[in-house]
Formats: structure tokens, C-alpha cells, sequence
């Protein structure tokens, strides 16, 4: 696999993981962190869409993966109050429905700039619910977006097909933006897989095929229960190779979080890029007998 190529996981504070993927007692001895970069080569920071990172806890996570690993990244949501309605739960999200404040904007640059003094940023991934079409007006509010957080390296999530359209791609690579191609039900008109790289980085996003429960279900994580197959991961390990063929950098990230299934089909797409064995969590090949024959527990 390229270096240039990374993998890593959405997050990493889940309940669910304990016994799972971190063996138990595990925050008594080491941060959560720095135990999934022994496996991976970015987090993708969660946290950050609920509220601003604070730059100590920023400047925390940085030193904890360095020892593990020295060319370890995180790419951090931007906050939900630009990219998400209020009440984007039953309210569609559209210019008119934000109204970030310039303190939202400073407190969110406070822990980004953390992380790029570090040299740990590999990107901001500003992140639209499917509700967010490519009308004139949201076109208009992501360029005024786009230009508040010009300094760093930018990624842009859109999860309506209306998106997908030369135009738009056309300005995205004229700013160095990301188009982030993702990985996701196809309910209606939600974005199909796609393979565009429209700036020095490349970026994937593999949600799950929960068709059943993305958008009605008990529970927040219900949404996320999903394991691909390996020929799943085979359709996107061939268009993860033509993105990164045309980038300096490319990121994928599994968000299938529940019961740590993210950490499973990241180490299997590492297989597959890779063609090689990889390094697994001997709680997660446990829970998961299907990565013996990809990886070595460690």
C-alpha cells in the first residue's frame, strides 16, 4: 500500500468497543488514542461536530499517538452549528437554518490550530446532512464557509446527488478542496460511490449499507451496525487506488462504528491494499474470527 494512503476509524470513544477492540482495563495504562495508532494511521476526530475541541485535549491526543506513530494524522469534523440545522433530526438543513457566530469560529480554530502546529492535521471535513441541496443559496453559504477556513487543508461531505455535477467539482478543484466520496444507503436521491479527487488530498467515508435503520431506528448507533463483505471492500479498494493516484494524500475512514466494526473493515482494506498480513487487537480477532486469515494479533 502507498504511504500516501491512509486508513483510520470515525472516532474512537465508544462503550461498545471495551472487550471489543481495547482490552479491558485499557484506560488505566494507556489513552484510547494511542492504542489505535499501534493499528492505523488516522483518527478521524468525532467529537468535534458536537462541540469545539478544546487545544489542550488537541495538544493531549498529539502527543499520545507520536510515540506509536511518528506519521500518525487526525482529521477533525468541523462543528455542527455551520453545517447542521438546529433541529437537523426533523428540520431539513439549509443556508437559511445557520447561523454559526464568530465565536463558534474561533473556538473551532483554536483546537484545529493545535493540531496543524503539531503537524497532526490532515484535514477539516465539513460534514452536510443529505437535507442540503445544491441550491443557489447553499451554494452561496459554502463558499462564504469555504473562505472562513481557508488556511487549512478542506474537505467537503455532501450526501445529496444533486452535488454531484461537473460544475461543482470544477470549483472545488479551483479552491483545492476535497469532494469527499462516500459510502452509503441509497435511499432516494443520497449520493452513489464515487471517486472524484478534486485536490492534493483524497478523502473516503464508509458509512455502512444499513438500509433498515438509517434513518428510522431505536438507537443513534443502530445506523452504523454494519460490516461489509470483503468484495464490498474490493469495489473500494480498486476506487481508493485511482483517488490516490491523482492526490498527494489520501484518507479513508470507516464510520461503521458499532461494536467496532470500522476497525474490522479498515484492517481488511488494509489487507487488500496492502496484500499483505496486518497487525490486529487479539480482543477483535476474537470477536471477529474472520480476520485470522488477514491478520496477526499483536
Amino acid at each position: 500500500m502507498s504511504q500516501s494512503i491512509l486508513i483510520g476509524t470515525a472516532g474512537w470513544a465508544y462503550k461498545d468497543w471495551e472487550g471489543i477492540f481495547y482490552p479491558a482495563g485499557l484506560k488505566r495504562s494507556q489513552h484510547p488514542a494511542e492504542y489505535v495508532a499501534r493499528y492505523f494511521d488516522v483518527i478521524e476526530i468525532n467529537t468535534s461536530f458536537y462541540g469545539p475541541v478544546k487545544p489542550e485535549l488537541a495538544k493531549l491526543w498529539c502527543h499520545k499517538v507520536a510515540g506509536v506513530n511518528r506519521d500518525f494524522k487526525f482529521t477533525t469534523k468541523l462543528y455542527k452549528a455551520f453545517t447542521h440545522a438546529p433541529g437537523a433530526a426533523v428540520q431539513p438543513t439549509s443556508a437559511a437554518t445557520l447561523s454559526p457566530t464568530d465565536e463558534d469560529e474561533r473556538a473551532v480554530k483554536e483546537g484545529v490550530n493545535v493540531l496543524a502546529s503539531e503537524g497532526r492535521l490532515g484535514a477539516l471535513l465539513m460534514q452536510f446532512p443529505i437535507s442540503f441541496k445544491n441550491t443557489d443559496e447553499n451554494r452561496d453559504y459554502l463558499v462564504q464557509l469555504l473562505e472562513r477556513f481557508r488556511e487549512y487543508p478542506l474537505v467537503v461531505e455532501v450526501r445529496h446527488a444533486s452535488w454531484n455535477h461537473e460544475g461543482i467539482l470544477r470549483y472545488f478543484a479551483e479552491k483545492g478542496v476535497s469532494f469527499c466520496n462516500i459510502d452509503q444507503p441509497i435511499l432516494g436521491k443520497s449520493l452513489k460511490p464515487t471517486e472524484h479527487a478534486t485536490s492534493a488530498v483524497g478523502y473516503v467515508r464508509l458509512h455502512g449499507r444499513n438500509y433498515d435503520q438509517w434513518f428510522e431506528h431505536e438507537h443513534p448507533h443502530d445506523r452504523y451496525n454494519y460490516l461489509y463483505t470483503m468484495d464490498e471492500l474490493a469495489r473500494w479498494k480498486t476506487r481508493v487506488e485511482n483517488i490516490a493516484r491523482k492526490t498527494e494524500v489520501t484518507y479513508v475512514i470507516a464510520n461503521n462504528h458499532y461494536e467496532a466494526r470500522a476497525a474490522v473493515n479498515g484492517l481488511q482494506l488494509k489487507h487488500l491494499l496492502t496484500r499483505g498480513k496486518v497487525k490486529a487487537p487479539a480482543a477483535l480477532m476474537q470477536h471477529y474470527p474472520e480476520l485470522r486469515e488477514i491478520a496477526e494479533a499483536q
